[in-house]
């Protein structure tokens, strides 16, 4: 400290030195070994948590394990190549999927903007030659997402799968509705004893999930990685409460569950928010009677933000995702998107979906991400970070639950109004830089 004062020549250090974040706290521009004798989360079992590395291979007997979408393994941080593809000719729609999957891709997320169009002819047709014991396949539904469940299950069987290898979910959201459209189009309690059923259905295929947690919709409204979090572990409780409720069991509500998150170009940010999202999350399962096993390990999907996208130059747009998608992966993300760098304006081509999978590709294959289990662990800076982002989304998320939860807080509009102040704060400061630049 004295070698930097002397350094500064008289400069304010805290004005010179000291980061402000958008989250509102202060970072120091280094921290020492003996700073992480004060972080609490460094002295249980609980760092595990903020890996993507604890599930164990599942016991397949005989089967072959599968060349990709396996579930991760101890001593890597493997995840999933994950491209969305929007459904309106499902034949069509069949076709890139197959196309994709040769390509590097090793996730497919189906979003099914029609509900009436689902039927077993049109999803057999949108399966057919897909095999997903290699694959994780997903939909994301507008709607009908208990009958998706029920036809891909029989589609499965029928064609000779393994269900308990199968991986991927039916991402269902009534929350996420309520926060986006400010209303649903059924009343909420409504809602919540039509997601109780979609659990019980999902129960024929163990490894599916099917409540998607969406903190991107959050993100892209300008709200910081605190608010992010805060929210979607209140989202998270809600869901569990009204699913307990409802005589769904805690370990089945908790399995049922995966969190995404949009990742920003706050590079130690992002990272440090996803060690503190498995961190937190596990913490809520204890007060559930969790503490072991797979139903209190968060399952996360990330991807990237755009928030920062360049219409002007759009290949900048690369430089930021592949920051955003180090971001994920350092801080073990499950599976990954990255935004095409023209899909901020325009229906992305065969081009730049390419690029957008080969940043990925480049980042596993050949700088061997996948790799290291939680590189980041031990880092002074980033643990520091992580502890700072941990404990101010768990103060904003006992402030939503001591308000009623999430719904009563949605309600009264305390959630739009921190989302709200937050947007204006991290829209000033965007002014300010680009100010200085």
């Amino acid at each position: 400290m004295d070698k930097i004062r002397s350094d500064l020549k008289g400069a304010d250090f805290n004005e010179k030195l000291i980061w402000k974040t958008d989250e509102g706290f202060d970072v120091m521009p280094f921290y020492r070994q003996e700073d992480l004798e004060k972080l609490n989360h460094l002295d249980s079992f609980l760092p595990l948590f903020l890996r993507g590395d604890v599930r164990q291979p599942a016991d397949r007997g005989v089967q072959e394990k599968p060349e990709r979408g396996d579930i991760k393994e101890e001593g890597n941080n493997s995840w999933l190549i994950r491209q969305d593809i929007t459904v309106s000719e499902y034949c069509t729609a069949n076709e890139k999927a197959l196309s994709v999957l040769m390509k590097g891709v090793d996730s497919i997320g189906f979003i099914i903007k029609d509900p009436d169009s689902v039927n077993e002819e049109n999803l057999t047709m949108l399966l057919k030659d897909i095999n997903p014991e290699c694959a994780e396949i997903n939909f994301h539904p507008e709607g009908k997402a208990i009958e998706i469940i029920k036809l891909i299950t029989g589609i499965w069987l029928k064609n000779g799968f393994n269900l308990s290898l199968i991986r991927g979910a039916v991402e269902a959201d009534p929350l996420g509705r309520l926060v986006v459209n400010g209303k649903l189009c059924v009343p909420v309690d409504a809602g919540f004893d039509y997601l109780a059923s979609l659990v019980r259905e999902t129960l024929a295929i163990q490894d599916y999930r099917c409540i998607h947690i969406n903190g991107k919709w959050f993100k892209n409204s300008g709200s910081d990685s605190v608010l992010e979090l805060a929210f979607t572990l209140s989202m998270a409780v809600e869901y569990m409460n009204q699913l307990t409720e409802r005589g769904i069991n805690p370990e089945l509500a908790a399995k049922a569950i995966r969190f995404s998150y949009g990742v920003g170009s706050s590079y130690f940010m992002e990272i440090a928010k996803l060690r503190a999202a498995r961190l937190l999350w596990s913490v809520v399962c204890g007060k559930y009677g969790l503490t072991k096993g797979d139903s209190c390990r968060m399952e996360i999907h990330c991807g990237t933000s755009n928030m920062d996208s360049n219409a002007d130059d759009p290949y900048i747009n690369i430089i930021r995702t592949q920051t955003e998608a180090m971001s994920a992966v350092i801080g073990g993300t499950d599976s990954l998107t990255v935004n095409p760098f023209d899909s901020p304006f325009c229906q992305p081509d065969e081009f730049s979906e390419r690029i957008a999978r080969n940043q990925q590709l480049i980042l596993r294959e050949e700088a061997y991400f996948g790799k290291v289990a939680d590189p980041s662990a031990g880092s002074y800076y980033i643990e520091n970070l992580t502890s700072l982002v941990a404990e101010n989304a768990w103060e904003l998320f006992l402030e939503i639950e001591e308000n009623g939860g999430f719904l009563s807080a949605f309600n009264t509009g305390l959630i739009l109004a921190k989302l709200a102040e937050s947007s204006a704060r991290v829209e000033i400061d965007n002014d300010i830089n680009k100010t200085d630049i």
